[in-house]
């Protein structure tokens, strides 16, 4: 539910409107009778044999669970997969059109000419590794520090960077305006830790077998990839020392934002010099850049000059193959999903082509499908009654700030402020990103996809010394998320979520405000987490706390730390309270703001007693619904080690066992596991 505060978001761009098709095309339409089912609170869902007071997860999800395992193309089954599927399926019939349409213009032929050449199997089965030949031949012409960093530099410039981040973001001290950022990358497993924590030997080994087998099927004789394998998790490693781990950087946002002249940088990295690399990329030298996470580029840079060209080699070989395994040949697509899915994920079989290049299309290009997904999968009045949930959501919130105990009154204007700078986006933006300049043909899959990338690369680079826009969404609207960005102190909402259970124009109060309202209010309690608390009203990195004041919301953030370090999963992995803190907080305050919108959206109604349920349990019936999601074990390992947000059962019960609210819906006692009383009971927003 939250944009990570990376500095390299998602691509999004704007330009003319382009959302209505050529006179000259054919109109797209939608069969909904192809569409899955949305997925909604049901009484039936209910297990009376579970105590609310005590099992809430149990007694609102399990029945539900039990009932519906996992697809065996999925990691992960439950509300937001359903959701996902649906818009799935939306994409699919519009990608068809698009495809049969061999004289689209605009962004209709972008989208048809990678779903046309990604469902050719045939040709790029024939096809093989050769797309890559070039490539891989300059790679194998290094010789030493300077070719590979020159290499680097050229390869970059394609979009091919695999080693560091480099874009554009707002700038933190003045976010209005863009600058370049460059981060740490280079790593194949998902985090850091993986390369060094005990737990993650069996993977480290998969790792170097998947490694080897990669590089065997990019032409290395079988004991030379075997032998190379062992020195790219090697290299990999020594990289990994110098890294912050994914913990780390969710819980310290300060670590991307470094800013230095280029001077000071080339001194930092003499063999990899940072004004020759702007130059290279065709940026004009700035007064300074952020180069992110220092210490992670001297290694870099140490490398360039301490470690044999043959490593580099075979480590800038595995990744160029490995990065473009998605849109070869089968063999290289299935041992991409031998160990990125099946190992790392327990998936039990590959999801079907046409799935894989929506993915694809929606990585390289989704804003372009996006154009087209709302010409028939968003109607005007979901928009029009989610402004009115917003501004009621952000009349809670206000109320909350002001009526705070803890907080100061010179705090409280400031957080007021914020609360009343808010931009609410939603569906889809008001004017589109243009796609002028990125060719694609039918041709070749691979190429459309190497294509897409420079472009996508040399927009966002575009950027950079540029006024901010902020029309730009982070997510395209078929993408059911939702998102905060604190640099712009925003809030978004993809129309692809704005369905049951989160949102559905016809129902009741308390299922939209406990669905999407606790969702809108999540997102603004982002903005008043421990890392969205370091922005201001404007966006700005800067401390608007009174010293008291954050000390008392550091106790008290400390406490729902040590809350979900408590919870444990069925099979024994603890709950990471500290990685997982600004989302527990945005579910916290977000639910809490939605509930007060709530009752004050229905003073003065008699409760319905809807299927003999009070209005207020089926408030939070619904919020549980959300958050109802099986996981096979390996993904919920691999979720426990690297994601920010708590496994969806946890985020369940969390939030209102701390809410008296709840206790009183469902007449729970004093000390049962969801009425939280005294010091265990944790109130922050």
């Amino acid at each position: 539910m939250l944009l990570p505060l990376a500095i390299a978001a998602a691509l999004a761009a704007c330009s003319k409107d382009e959302s209505t098709p050529a006179a000259s095309e054919p109109a797209l339409t939608l069969d909904e009778s192809r569409l899955p089912p949305v997925g909604r609170f049901q009484l039936a869902d209910l297990d009376e044999t579970k105590e609310a007071c005590s099992d809430f997860a149990g007694y609102a999800n399990g029945k539900w669970l039990a009932a519906n395992p996992i697809p065996g193309d999925r990691t992960s089954w439950g509300a937001f997969e359903m959701l996902d599927e649906r818009s799935n399926a939306v994409q699919q019939q519009l990608a068809e059109q698009a495809g049969a349409d061999t004289a689209a213009t605009g962004v209709k032929k972008i989208v048809g000419d990678l779903w046309a050449t990604g469902m050719d199997e045939a040709k790029i089965n024939a096809q093989g590794i050769e797309p890559l030949s070039a490539e891989l031949a300059a790679i194998d012409a290094l010789s030493d520090k300077d070719a590979i960093a020159e290499y680097l530099r050229t390869s970059a410039a394609k979009g091919g960077n695999f080693l560091f981040g480099f874009g554009a973001e707002a700038d933190f001290q003045n976010p209005d305006l863009n600058i370049a950022y460059a981060s740490q990358a280079g790593l194949g497993l998902p985090d850091s830790k993986y390369y060094f924590d005990p737990d993650k030997k069996d993977i480290r080994e998969k790792y170097v077998a998947h490694i080897a087998r990669i590089l065997e099927l990019s032409g290395v004789e079988a004991a030379a990839a075997a032998q190379q394998a062992q020195q790219v998790m090697a290299f990999e490693t020594r990289l990994a020392k110098a890294s912050k781990s994914r913990e780390d950087l969710s819980r310290d946002v300060s670590l991307y934002y470094n800013p230095v002249s280029l001077a000071d940088a080339d001194a930092l990295t003499p063999n990899f010099p940072w004004s020759k690399f702007f130059e290279s990329q065709g940026v004009a030298a700035p007064q300074q850049f952020s180069l992110a996470m220092p210490d992670f580029h001297k290694e870099v840079d140490k490398a360039l000059a301490d470690t044999d060209p043959s490593v580099w080699k075979a480590y800038l070989r595995f990744h160029t193959v490995d990065g473009a395994a998605p849109f070869l040949s089968d063999e290289f697509v299935q041992e991409n999903f031998n160990f990125y899915s099946a190992t790392l994920r327990g998936q039990k079989e590959m999801k079907p082509r046409w799935k894989r290049v929506l993915g694809t299309i929606n990585n390289q290009a989704g804003e372009a499908l996006g154009q087209l997904y709302v010409q028939v999968a968003f109607p005007a009045e979901s928009k029009a009654k989610m402004e009115a949930l917003v501004a009621n959501l952000g009349q809670a919130l206000e109320a909350r700030i002001q009526n705070l105990e803890w907080m100061s009154e010179e705090t409280k204007a400031k957080a007021l402020a914020k609360n009343a700078a808010f931009t609410t986006k939603i569906g889809y933006p008001d004017k589109w990103r243009e796609w002028d300049g990125l060719e694609t043909s039918r041709e070749s899959y691979i190429g459309n996809v190497l294509a897409a990338q420079e472009f996508n690369y040399r927009w966002n680079l575009s950027k950079i010394g540029q006024p901010v826009d902020k029309t730009e969404w982070g997510m395209p609207p078929q993408m059911v998320n939702a998102y905060y960005n604190p640099l712009q102190n925003e809030i978004v909402f993809p129309a692809a979520i704005l369905q049951p259970p989160f949102f559905d124009p016809e129902a009741t109060d308390e299922m939209n405000y406990g669905g999407i309202g606790a969702v809108i209010g999540h997102e603004m309690t982002h903005g008043y987490d421990d890392q969205g608390s370091r922005f201001g009203a404007t966006g700005k990195f800067e401390n608007w706390w009174t010293e008291a004041d954050a000390k008392g919301f550091a106790s008290r953030t400390g406490k729902l730390v040590e809350q979900f370090n408590g919870y444990t999963t069925a099979d024994g992995q603890k709950v990471n309270g500290r990685h997982t803190l600004g989302e527990n907080i945005a579910d916290l305050g977000g639910l809490a703001t939605a509930y007060d919108a709530m009752k004050k959206a229905t003073e003065g109604q008699p409760d319905p007693m809807t299927d003999g349920l009070t209005r207020d349990q089926r408030f939070f019936l619904n919020w549980a619904t959300v958050w109802r999601r099986n996981f096979t074990p390996e993904e919920l390992k691999t979720r426990i080690a690297t994601d920010e947000h708590a496994p969806a059962q946890f985020r369940a019960i969390g939030a209102p066992s701390n809410l008296p609210a709840f206790a009183a819906a469902f007449k729970c006692e004093p000390g049962a596991p969801m009425a939280r009383q005294g010091d265990a009971q944790v109130v922050i927003w």
